[in-house]
């Protein structure tokens, strides 16, 4: 394998590690892979920082009920993670996180998915 090869490996291999690691509920082993001064863009707005984004999955987690990975794709220094999630509001919630990785860690974060369904949700909720 050359360094190239190992180094996308490395890049999907800490991607799927922590997808994998978020969606059972192990924040710890998560964010063992992300880097201190990470920065997530999601649409909710700019998280930067590591307890900033303890927070946002945090905060997030509980409402999971169920996660499937779909496709993990890397290069050197990034990855993709395509899944679907399941939560107490909304199922099939599909979405991606696209990751740039630097010494073995998470670095920056950008998170994609429709608020659409979520918005829908709550307001049937509130009736």
């Amino acid at each position: 394998m050359t360094e190239t090869n190992a180094s996308a490996a490395s890049a999907r291999t800490i991607a799927e590690t922590f997808g994998r690691a978020w969606m059972s509920g192990d924040t710890e082993k998560a964010l063992g892979l992300v880097a201190d001064d990470v920065v997530c863009d999601a649409p909710s707005g700019r998280i930067e920082g590591l307890p900033g984004y303890r927070k946002f999955l945090e905060g997030f987690l509980p409402m999971l009920t169920g996660a499937t990975i779909t496709k993990v794709l890397g290069d050197e220094t990034s990855a993709a993670i395509v899944y679907t999630t399941d939560t107490t509001f909304v199922s099939d919630l599909r979405a991606a996180d696209y990751l740039t990785i630097e010494n073995g860690k998470i670095t920056y974060v950008q998170t994609v998915f429709d608020r659409l369904p979520i918005t829908e949700a709550r307001r049937a909720q509130q009736g």
